[in-house]
């Protein structure tokens, strides 16, 4: 690691929001192994070290790519129950009746680990890849400050939760964290393998401990889950091809608001002045107006093509007046995840985001597994006619999107965030900063963030502008019309982002965010 938290390698590189899993998955390279595997081991640690944001009760969205022409997405997404209660007061954010979709991390590791033996003649084995994460659980380390302060903040309604108290009752920096029954479970994923999860004693266990809670999930929609692979959808940026996962993802949203950027003179502006802002929000606040229309396309028609076609980027690129900001008349989705990726000595790169959605899911804890499960189908609508109303087997609208940059057909960045809404909004910043203006990984993650839209601690549609973009760009932001809301330097609402840029010559350069207890490590 590099003075200002950046690092540097020529024979492979990884990056995580937490220090463990970033060394785990240095380790897999540094025995020889690839970036899924480094990916597979890193992640595995994350669901340990991070039980507020990932874990084995959530899913993942993969994105891969080498220099060989290799592109490829894996959709660790779970389906809704096959089986549905009514909702007639909709789907409630928390609680067992928010636990209605399965979850696809443990395949989607499976499922990465047989394209890696394929392709990139991967030798990795599942069982001891997660022994890291296995000694993490069953031992204890010291709760990490992200944990223990997302878990202060919810001090307030964990109480309701099913089976969450006696697992999750630190709450303070330092102190000593263990999982047992977290770690039986990884040993029992170990021993009998992915399907475990899905067909096995576990299977049985988890499905068990749900329904006692009041979830509608039974071991048949355990069963059913199943990693997909897609294709990538892609644009260009200034000569940079940004690859993004399909719907039911947001990725399409990312490049629509990159798209948007593109037809901006950007470069002539101050990397986070208020001109540069300005242009960010309302390329996001365009770019937002097709967003609703994301939904299964297993389901739903999607106009992903009509959505980043030159006419419509063109149309919303020229709706963007330099003095005056648009109205922002938006529905805001919480939720909270975690980016890590990884390149090995021969290019080979994996951009993951795994996620409960909501910070600690849906809150409860299936049995006596130790596994908090997700509230990701808390994203389904009820109303009828909305692309994302909820349905049996239905994917939902997903809000994980990394990404892999490409130049001259080579991966040249792996970048992702934590944030949901705040997700693309991050991204465009992020990618700005690097491609439009040259910042370095580290330069670019440090660079004041906004997030438009409500939160859950602020119900109004305000741009929230950390502190440390100056008074002079918050004056001339309000002066355009922006309702502000300062928020302090490196706030947790922020997001917590992280970039390799991998150069012409090889050289990676990776930085983790300094919202985070990460870090990106090189071998």
């Amino acid at each position: 690691m590099q003075p200002g938290g950046e690092a540097l390698s020529r024979t492979g590189m990884v990056t995580s929001p937490d220090l463990r899993a970033s060394q785990a998955g240095r380790h897999v390279l540094a025995a020889g192994g690839n970036a899924v595997e480094a990916v597979v081991a890193a992640g595995a640690v994350l669901a340990v070290t991070n039980p507020h944001f990932c874990g084995l009760g959530g899913d993942a969205v993969w994105l891969l790519a080498d220099g060989e022409g290799r592109r490829d997405c894996l959709l660790g997404i779970g389906q809704a129950a096959g089986a549905l209660p009514a909702y007639p007061d909709g789907i409630p954010t928390r609680g067992p009746l928010s636990a209605l979709t399965s979850a696809c991390l443990v395949d989607s590791w499976e499922t990465a680990l047989d394209l890696s033996r394929k392709s990139w003649g991967g030798t990795g084995m599942l069982s001891d890849l997660l022994e890291p994460a296995v000694r993490l659980a069953a031992d204890g380390f010291p709760l990490t400050g992200s944990q223990a302060w997302w878990r202060k903040f919810r001090a307030g309604s964990a109480e309701d939760w099913p089976g969450f108290l006696p697992l999750f009752a630190a709450d303070r920096a330092g102190e000593p964290f263990r999982q047992p029954q977290l770690a039986r479970s990884f040993q029992r994923i170990q021993r009998y393998g992915a399907r475990e999860f899905y067909e096995g004693a576990l299977a049985a266990d988890i499905a068990r401990g749900l329904a006692a809670a009041g979830s509608p999930l039974r071991v048949t929609d355990l069963r059913a889950a199943r990693t997909r692979h897609a294709e990538p959808v892609s644009l260009d940026y200034r000569g940079t091809t940004l690859l993004a996962p399909p719907p039911p993802t947001q990725g399409v949203t990312t490049l629509a608001i990159m798209g948007i950027l593109a037809r901006c003179d950007l470069q002539p502006l101050v990397p986070g002045g208020p001109e540069h802002l300005h242009h960010l929000v309302e390329a996001v606040k365009r770019a937002f107006l097709d967003r609703p229309g994301i939904a299964d396309p297993d389901v739903v028609a999607q106009h992903t093509e009509e959505w980043l076609s030159a006419a419509r980027l063109d149309a919303h690129a020229a709706a963007i007046e330099p003095e005056r900001a648009m109205a922002w008349p938006h529905r805001f989705r919480s939720g909270d995840t975690v980016f890590l990726a990884a390149c090995d000595a021969q290019g080979r790169c994996a951009s993951v985001l795994q996620s409960l959605y909501f910070d600690w899911g849906s809150g409860v804890v299936a049995g006596d597994t130790g596994i908090l499960w997700q509230n990701r189908g808390a994203a389904f609508s009820t109303e009828a006619g909305d692309p994302n109303c909820l349905a049996p087997g239905k994917r939902p609208f997903y809000t994980l999107n990394p990404g892999i940059g490409l130049r001259e057909g080579r991966p040249s960045l792996l970048y992702g965030t934590q944030g949901a809404d705040g997700q693309p909004q991050t991204l465009s910043l992020v990618l700005s900063n690097l491609l439009d203006f040259g910042l370095s990984p580290a330069q670019a993650l440090a660079a004041p963030r906004f997030l438009l839209g409500r939160t859950f601690s602020d119900t109004r549609d305000s741009l929230k502008l950390e502190e440390s973009a100056g008074e002079a760009t918050i004056a001339q932001l309000s002066r355009r019309g922006h309702e502000l809301a300062v928020i302090p330097h490196f706030s947790p609402l922020a997001g917590q982002a992280g970039v390799i840029a991998i150069g012409a010559d090889g050289t990676m350069r990776g930085a983790h965010d300094p919202r985070s207890d990460g870090a990106a490590l090189g071998l």
